[in-house]
């Protein structure tokens, strides 16, 4: 899966492990680089099989959250307009591109 980032700092986040152990710790900043492994080796989001993946609901319909530890979650939005059905809805299953834009606790 191609995947993009939201912001430089986003990048930073994802890509330096420097930057991701001093802002998550090192247990979280592990979790992050398996996900985006694991994003990174899928050719679509239905070829996700760990950390609980899952659409969002609601006013978050358009985002995709993967589980790293405890209530913190990778947030991803499509970034694949061949994934874009009739009335805005996502094919979450056949995305094949990605923005990371957040990790969170959805639940807060």
């Amino acid at each position: 899966m191609e995947i993009s980032f939201r912001d430089r700092q986003m990048q930073k986040l994802c890509s330096d492990e420097r930057s991701a152990v001093k802002e998550l710790g090192p247990i979280r900043a592990k979790r992050l680089r398996t996900r985006l492994n694991e994003l990174g080796l899928a050719a679509r989001v239905a070829e996700l099989l760990t950390g609980r993946p899952h659409p969002l609901k609601g006013d978050r319909a358009h985002q995709f959250s993967v589980d790293l530890d405890g209530p913190m979650r990778l947030i991803v939005e499509a970034n694949d307009p061949a994934a874009i059905v009739p009335g805005g809805a996502i094919d979450w299953p056949n995305v094949t591109a990605v923005w990371v834009v957040a990790l969170e606790d959805t639940h807060e």
